[in-house]
């Protein structure tokens, strides 16, 4: 049997007097607990939208999708051959009707077709620009600058721009230079576009973080946003989308976001994050607002990089934080 006494300690007295100072602490010392990331949730959202469906996935969509539509078409059948047999001129009438259903169905098939060749065609022109530019190839740069004037031969706003580049390729022989010149005569006025969209969109959204009480409202309203934002950069590049292609875009977009690290805070953004942890101590949904609106503008700018027919080279890319400033500057009526 163990003795009772040596089972209990004795009290220690510890002389904070006597201990290094390396190792005399406060809670004053204590690192401040960190605030949760602002762009966590846009982290979180970005890859969801960025991975592709699975496998499983569409075999049961499109599964879903045709049983649906057999269904559909069985039941409209029934109906317009019951009709006929009941009032030969009302089942002529349904039948009318379906028939212009079926016309309206197969346009919008082929809008929504047009939309993805022109979203591809986007696409091919990056690529070959990239390339053309690696290779210094200045053959591969005219077959890029022909692909750019049939994108925008019905844009009259960029007719002036198409003939001065018709003058750079007799004038330029450099094969970089001649694809610069380019980009400055015609990538120039649709960015200044593309950045009042983004500006716009960014503006929309710091406003209803701050002024709108409801979580739920604001998120709707910057959901709202940047779908919008993104298909309308997409026209003004030249590769419009449809129902379906915005789907593809924002996922383009997403893909680009989580592939470029785009949606953690970096150099063009901690300014504008810093801005609103300031901002956020005067007012929380202010603060909030700021940090939204420069998300928001990050996203408009994978945007662009990703619908603009040649990518940034001879002009640089857009600073968040320049867009920022200038959203929140039109929010109290500067320019």
């Amino acid at each position: 049997m163990s003795d009772p006494s040596k089972s209990k300690r004795a009290p220690v007295v510890i002389n904070l007097d006597a201990l290094p100072e390396t190792e005399m602490t406060s809670p004053a010392d204590a690192p401040p607990v960190p605030e949760v990331a602002p762009q966590a949730a846009m982290q979180t959202l970005t890859a969801m939208a960025a991975r592709g469906p699975s496998n499983l996935s569409r075999l049961f969509w499109i599964s879903l999708i045709a049983l649906v539509s057999l269904m559909l078409s069985l039941a409209i059948w029934d109906f317009v051959t019951g009709l006929l047999e009941r009032n030969l001129w009302l089942g002529r009438f349904a039948l009318l009707l379906s028939g212009i259903l079926v016309a309206v169905l197969v346009i919008h098939a082929v809008r929504e077709l047009a939309a993805f060749s022109r979203l591809s065609k986007v696409d091919h022109l990056q690529t070959a620009a990239r390339e053309a530019v690696a290779a210094q190839d200045r053959n591969k740069v005219l077959r890029v600058l022909g692909d750019l004037v049939g994108l925008y031969r019905k844009r009259p706003e960029l007719q002036w721009a198409m003939n001065r580049m018709e003058t750079h390729k007799v004038d330029i022989l450099d094969a970089d230079a001649l694809l610069g010149a380019a980009e400055q005569d015609l990538m120039v006025p649709l960015d200044k576009l593309a950045r009042a969209e983004i500006e716009s969109s960014a503006r929309q959204v710091a406003a209803a973080t701050a002024l709108l009480p409801l979580a739920l409202v604001d998120v709707v309203v910057a959901l709202t946003a940047n779908i919008r934002m993104v298909r309308r950069i997409a026209e003004i590049y030249g590769g419009r989308s449809g129902t379906f292609g915005s789907w593809r875009l924002l996922r383009a977009v997403a893909s680009h976001l989580v592939a470029t690290g785009a949606v953690a805070v970096g150099d063009d953004l901690i300014g504008s994050v810093a801005g609103g942890g300031a901002l956020a101590r005067v007012s929380r949904r202010f603060g909030e607002g700021v940090i939204n609106g420069a998300l928001t503008a990050r996203v408009g700018v994978a945007a662009m990089e990703v619908c603009r027919p040649l990518p940034f080279n001879a002009v640089k890319r857009p600073r968040v934080t320049g867009l920022v400033k200038a959203a929140l500057s039109g929010m109290f009526g500067k320019s």
